[in-house]
């Protein structure tokens, strides 16, 4: 006898739209690389509720040491209402966990979509490139909400546009370990949300490839084959390229039926002007110019500065734990 199959998390599109970014797989923790977590970018350091419900519990734990970073991060636990289960298509009785903001509520207080719960914060649990962000998991029920692991599978519920690009910008930000390239123009008016594409015109998620993993986004536009599916979207074992080289292997869906594939991430180096850096920052960004984010502790650019990314293969690429 199988155990049933297990319920996907579907945000809703208007819950998402709260927010600059999204990505679910960019990060090296472990239900990031399997599709059970999303982070939510909301850009002005407000940590707006995802969620509808009552908060059940707020905890605070030690982070790893970082110099850049706070000594603690908080989790807040909210039970979820019914009719945001419902529209999410999440079990009753499902409990949200939300890590990375300085709880403003308590046990006991209800909170809505959009609802500030409080400030953001520079945590220790992700890298100094990375931007403030909410930290999005769920937990079936009967289970203990204050665990990560066995969080149910995560979806969003919106299509991302699929922008292509040349592996060139030139660089209009400059943070200590990172700089973020002018990139190509959007072309759709549509979709709130873009990303960089794959050869094959799939939009990509992750950190390339210096996380395990990553994975990519439910294309806009996309032709739907036989099965229903969507024909540019890769199967289980098949080839994802980027700049024409070979970045990575489709696994099976992170998010359930309605998530799209994983990629197991290849033997590859990130180059920018010739030199090895850590690699690229990938998700799914509002705005009319999409930005391309290079994570680069080690070389410095200046602002203005063009700059042209290759992807080579490797013999040892440049692999970031959670340690």
């Amino acid at each position: 006898m199988t155990d049933p199959p297990e319920a996907t998390v579907t945000l809703p599109a208007e819950v998402v739209e709260q927010y600059e970014k999204f990505s679910r797989f960019n990060s090296p923790y472990p239900a990031h690389e399997r599709g059970r977590a999303v982070d939510l970018y909301p850009g002005d350091g407000v940590g707006r509720s995802p969620v509808a419900g009552t908060v059940s519990a707020v905890r605070t734990v030690g982070c790893p040491d970082r110099p850049y970073a706070a000594d603690e991060d908080h989790l807040i636990v909210v039970g979820l209402d019914d009719e945001w289960c419902a529209r999410a298509g999440a079990p009753s009785g499902t409990v949200a966990r939300i890590l990375h903001v300085i709880p403003a509520v308590a046990p006991g207080d209800r909170v809505t979509v959009g609802d500030a719960l409080g400030p953001t914060t520079r945590s220790g649990f992700f890298g100094q490139w990375v931007d403030d962000h909410v930290h999005l998991g769920f937990r079936p029920p009967d289970a203990n909400p204050l665990r990560a692991s066995g969080s149910l599978p995560v979806a969003a519920d919106l299509p991302v546009e699929r922008v292509a690009w040349d592996g060139t910008g030139t660089v209009v930000e400059r943070g200590p370990t990172h700089v973020v390239l002018a990139g190509p123009r959007r072309t759709e008016p549509g979709p709130s949300f873009a990303a960089l594409a794959s050869d094959g015109g799939v939009p990509l998620d992750g950190g390339l490839t210096h996380y395990a993993g990553g994975g990519t986004f439910a294309a806009s536009g996309a032709a739907p084959g036989e099965d229903g599916r969507d024909e540019r979207r890769p199967r289980s074992g098949d080839a994802v390229s980027l700049l024409g080289t070979r970045i990575g292997t489709a696994a099976a869906h992170g998010g359930g039926s309605s998530g799209a594939p994983r990629v197991e991430w290849g033997a590859v180096d990130v180059r920018a002007n010739g030199d090895r850096i850590v690699g690229l920052s990938l998700f799914a960004a509002r705005g009319e110019r999409f930005g391309v984010k290079l994570v680069c502790p080690d070389r410095s650019f200046a602002i203005g500065e063009s700059v042209t990314v290759e992807l080579v293969p490797s013999d040892d690429p440049i692999r970031l734990g959670v340690g």
